[in-house]
């Protein structure tokens, strides 16, 4: 310990006073009644796994060195003690933690949980905090030591490479957000809102009138806050009106639950109003807006689309679906390798990927297979284009594509990139006729510029609402997830491939009256097994 620092056993929780402020530190050997010993001058195998007392003694020492507010030693008992040191630092200094018991659970394995029971300070004013955590420990490439893996989530299970803790003054107000009905939407009852409603703070709550508090953030690495960990003083929200729905959006938050990695985003086809978003896991990364997948046989609405635009079908044209089909040496199949007779309205029914492959031929004799989709995307759909939606989004790419690619991207495959919200927009634009740029804020806010995108012809969105509503039909692969759905109703399926994922990931797109929908559920199988199932729960809402 540090000259001055006194250490004793209370409760068998290790006690270090130092400059006047305690620190707590762990007593994970029992039966010990000094000071921590240095894992330096252990004598340990040079190689093979860790063994459980190496686990223990290890987290004991690093444990008991950042209780003890000696970032320094702290680090050196990391494996990487050049970024661990500093960020140890910060979290005392910059965070404002006056005062810390951290108390360590059971191993398991190489990890140990921990408890972190801190007091925040900041200008006389003090709160207590608690959170839990967990660290690794492996054996040093080098050295053969034991060493704490090293990872910012140490510190706190929200924090990233880069970011660090701040205490102070907050940089935006907090905003108190209702729907577009003035119903407020407490992120304790909406808590797929959190991520959503921390970005509307930070862009509009000096705008909502607001006066900023005292709290504890994590910093992102370019100086921006990207979440509140505690208020020590509330300060003044400010009110803030969205476009979301509450109703429809406790219907998503509900609906996402039922599986692991699910999201979905509703829109108001008539106006471009966002009504819901939602994810599970409910916090962190807001994958219905900022997600970038394939969106498998979802596509074939635009798809079906650049096939009316270029001449290729509309949706009484006879096409073939025979159970394969190959472009540039590659075979692709459909699912179990059926095969059908019928319309292209009957092919996308049921879901034909060859059918849709094989307008490849003839676009190439118009010398625009390659950018026909990317161009009826961006054109007709928006897809492509900068959406400011009032919170960050990512809306979608259909690059130019060559060889094998070319033929992927037809049905939803190869460099395409989507997310619920994306999908969800395709699904609208073709109920309400037309592309409106979904925006969670109304533009008059800010003042911002939508995108936007030419109105589809009367003949191609007259078609791609047949061909939507005929997959919600009888033997339509949307049948038996839209069944309980009000009319008028349209709806697609899709499934995609992912790497080495075993099943595919689960996508599904509608609408219902004025609401469209769009749902993902990761490694959940076919369209209308998984995704279809949330994305009616929503349009029901409507």
């Amino acid at each position: 310990m540090r000259s001055g620092a006194k250490v004793g056993i209370v409760g068998g929780v290790f006690v270090v006073v130092a400059g006047g402020v305690a620190y707590g530190g762990y007593n994970l050997w029992n039966g010990i009644t000094g000071g921590s010993q240095d894992v330096g001058t252990r004598s340990a195998p040079r190689s093979g796994p860790v063994t459980a007392e190496e686990v223990t003694a290890t987290a004991r020492d690093f444990l008991a060195a950042w209780a003890a507010g000696e970032p320094e030693r702290a680090g050196q008992l990391t494996d990487d003690p050049v970024t661990a040191g500093p960020a140890i630092a910060a979290y005392r200094e910059g965070g404002g933690v006056s005062e810390a018991v951290i108390t360590a659970g059971t191993p398991t394995g190489t990890t140990v949980p921990f408890t972190v029971r801190a007091t925040v300070t900041y200008d006389g004013v003090s709160k207590p905090w608690t959170y839990e955590s967990r660290l690794g420990v492996v054996r040093g490439a080098s050295t053969g030591r034991p060493l704490v893996k090293w990872t910012p989530t140490v510190l706190h299970p929200k924090l990233t490479a880069g970011a660090t803790l701040r205490t102070g003054t907050a940089k935006a107000p907090a905003v108190r957000a209702v729907d577009h009905k003035g119903v407020a939407l407490p992120p304790e009852k909406y808590p797929s809102l959190v991520p959503v409603l921390d970005a509307l703070r930070q862009r509009y709550g000096a705008k909502a009138g607001g006066e900023a508090g005292v709290e504890t953030w994590i910093e992102g690495a370019n100086g921006l806050p990207v979440g509140t960990l505690l208020v020590l003083s509330p300060g003044k929200p400010g009110e803030l009106r969205t476009t979301i729905d509450a109703g429809v959006q406790a219907a998503a938050e509900k609906a996402v639950k039922r599986f692991p990695k699910a999201a979905v985003a509703a829109v108001e086809p008539s106006t471009g109003a966002v009504r819901a978003v939602a994810n599970n896991p409910a916090s962190g990364f807001n994958t219905a807006f900022q997600g970038k997948q394939a969106p498998g046989s979802t596509m074939k609405i635009v798809t079906a689309a650049m096939m009316m635009r270029y001449g290729v079908a509309q949706p009484g044209t006879a096409v073939e679906c025979p159970p394969t089909v190959r472009w540039d040496g590659y075979t692709f199949h459909n699912l179990e390798d059926f095969s059908t007779r019928g319309d292209l309205t009957n092919a996308f029914a049921l879901s034909c990927n060859t059918a849709f492959i094989k307008a490849i031929n003839p676009l190439k004799d118009k010398g625009v297979h390659n950018t026909a989709l990317g161009d009826t995307a961006r054109e007709w759909f928006g897809i492509g284009e900068l959406w400011s939606v009032g919170v960050q989004t990512e809306d979608g790419e259909v690059p130019e594509s060559s060889g094998t690619e070319t033929a992927a991207s037809y049905i939803g495959q190869g460099a395409i990139t989507m997310n619920a919200l994306n999908m969800a927009s395709v699904s609208a634009t073709v109920k309400n006729g037309g592309f409106l740029q979904p925006y969670l804020v109304p533009r008059d806010v800010d003042g911002r510029e939508f995108a936007t995108a030419e109105r589809l012809p009367d003949a191609v969105g007259t078609g791609l609402r047949k061909l939507m509503r005929a997959a919600t039909g009888p033997n339509g692969t949307a049948e038996d997830a839209m069944a309980g759905v009000p009319g008028p109703k349209g709806a697609k399926t899709g499934s995609a491939e992912v790497g080495s994922q075993a099943t595919s990931n689960s996508w599904f797109t509608g609408y219902s009256g004025d609401l469209a929908a769009a749902a993902v559920v990761e490694a959940g199988g076919h369209g209308a097994d998984a995704a279809g199932p949330v994305v009616a729960d929503v349009l029901k809402a409507g």
